[in-house]
């Protein structure tokens, strides 16, 4: 053990969040909370955590609970492949496991959805087995606290911050370890203006002492993100909506929203009735544009969404519905799992 570990433990146990998840050694319900607390606040995420532990309180409950249904208890909580993985692995579970979380680091590390990270957190919290983990806070943590400039999206910096947490990880009591790691920097080390005064590896701290909290961590740059347009048709008859099911390899595949036409930039609402696929749909119907809501911003890892939503009445059948695509009764909206965008428009429109 370092001469710093007992200073972090101490600092650890007077400060850390009262959390659920915490001080429990159930591999499911700590995996659950790694999965939901993937890119994904605390204060939001314990909100999902409770409604999914009250709902499907042992594995072999997710396991048996539909695609759907979990998409829709998921819901808002974005990037919903982690929500696919999660089921797909307490299927799993039940088949290869017997219903039982499996107990090593290599079995968990083969399930679905489950990384490096994931497989330290469960192992070392629930049984207590020595795997350091490595988030972005252990990152920013590290690279102050021993100096490391190299950068940490790289290939290098994540190796060296890797070898530095497993050769100061101590054998006892390992997942307390790396939850005071955690959450210290969550709550002190923060990404900007960390409260380097109440931290208790102050004096160790390398940019602390070389005045460069600011300067460290090092990330060698931010993805593009690219702008998309979507003009969304939200088209009613009598008291039905058309919906769209999203399939394929698609972020929201398993979730509805509506029919879209995807443009290059803005468009007016002239030039999308131009359109061939505005044409496809309607075909000789005339139907009658109540109302366009938007532009609705939405940020996505690489992609920047703005949408239009346009309300659309038609008297006449669609003779080709486009694919995907199928009429539900307006009332009945509210049972079908679809994204945060869309949940936006929905609740203010319709």
């Amino acid at each position: 053990m370092n001469d710093w570990s007992p200073k972090l433990l101490k600092w650890y146990e007077a400060n850390k969040r009262d959390l659920p998840w915490r001080g429990v050694n159930d591999a499911y319900k700590i995996w659950l909370s790694e999965v939901i607390l993937q890119q994904t606040r605390v204060n939001q995420g314990l909100e999902y955590y409770n409604r999914f532990t009250e709902k499907y309180p042992t594995v072999s409950k997710l396991a048996a609970a539909s695609e759907h249904d979990i998409l829709k208890l998921w819901q808002g909580l974005g990037y919903y492949s982690r929500a696919r993985n999660m089921h797909h692995a307490a299927k799993e579970i039940v088949a290869i496991h017997k219903g039982k979380f499996p107990v090593t680091y290599e079995s968990i590390r083969a399930l679905k959805g489950v990384g490096d990270y994931t497989a330290a957190a469960i192992t070392s919290i629930a049984y207590k087995l020595p795997y350091p983990v490595v988030d972005g806070n252990v990152f920013r943590v590290y690279s102050r606290l021993l100096g490391i400039s190299t950068p940490i999206d790289s290939t290098e910096g994540k190796k060296k911050i890797w070898e530095a947490a497993a050769e100061l990880l101590p054998k006892s009591n390992p997942g307390i370890y790396n939850q005071a790691v955690m959450e210290l920097g969550a709550l002190c080390c923060t990404p900007k203006n960390p409260n380097c005064t109440e931290c208790p590896l102050q004096t160790a701290c390398y940019a602390y002492s070389h005045k460069l909290t600011n300067k460290l961590p090092v990330k060698q740059g931010k993805t593009k993100v690219r702008d998309r347009y979507l003009n969304y048709l939200v088209i009613e008859k009598g008291d039905s909506l058309l919906l769209h099911n999203r399939k394929g390899k698609d972020i929201w595949k398993g979730l509805n929203d509506f029919p879209c036409i995807e443009t290059e930039e803005a468009i007016s609402l002239e030039k999308l009735i131009a359109t061939k696929e505005w044409k496809a749909i309607f075909s000789a119907n005339k139907p009658v544009i109540e109302s366009v809501a938007g532009p609705y911003k939405h940020i996505l890892s690489h992609q920047r969404l703005n949408a239009q939503f346009l309300k659309i009445k038609t008297s006449k059948s669609i003779k080709k519905l486009p694919q995907d695509c199928f009429w539900v009764e307006k009332k009945k909206i509210s049972k079908y799992a679809v994204p945060r965008l869309i949940e936006r428009y929905i609740s203010n429109y319709l």
